[in-house]
């Protein structure tokens, strides 16, 4: 049986360290991230990350409904399911402990997208990190400060 062409092409696109744009929008889109304690409880979860799950965590933007971040596996690392599942799990535990009265905090589903190429990575990072200005809540994407880069990643 011949393979068809688009899928002759998967063998040539498969990365065993791929980069995924990750998105993680809050229950009922409430609006609970974008201030100092939230945004802190996320960022160190993200830190912890590569030792946790074995995941790195690139650049990221914390909105206040929702969050964008890039992450890439190590090769013993959780499923990007699992790692999701967990990391939501941590991140609830530690904002409701805090700061969140939500009895939900994320919705239970993620959008995740396979980046295919450093252009593909900018092309996405320069898109997010003006989410802020789009969305009014900051003058430049320089200003807004819940955004930044735990690790660099690297195609």
């Amino acid at each position: 049986m011949q393979m068809r062409e688009h899928l002759r092409r998967l063998d040539q696109t498969w990365d065993r360290h791929p980069i995924y744009f990750l998105t993680v929008c809050t229950a009922r889109r409430q609006k609970i991230l974008a201030t100092t304690v939230p945004a802190k409880i996320l960022i160190e979860s993200w830190t912890a990350a590569p030792k946790v799950h074995g995941w790195i965590v690139g650049r990221y933007v914390v909105m206040p409904d929702h969050v964008h971040f890039f992450a890439s596996p190590f090769s013993d690392a959780k499923p990007l399911s699992a790692f999701m599942r967990d990391w939501k799990k941590w991140t609830t535990r530690q904002l409701r402990a805090i700061c969140i009265a939500a009895p939900t905090v994320w919705q239970a589903e993620f959008f995740d997208h396979v980046l295919r190429s450093a252009d593909s990575y900018e092309q996405k990072w320069n898109y997010v990190r003006e989410n802020p200005v789009r969305a009014g809540l900051a003058s430049s994407a320089d200003v807004w400060p819940y955004s930044g880069e735990c690790e660099q990643l690297h195609f």
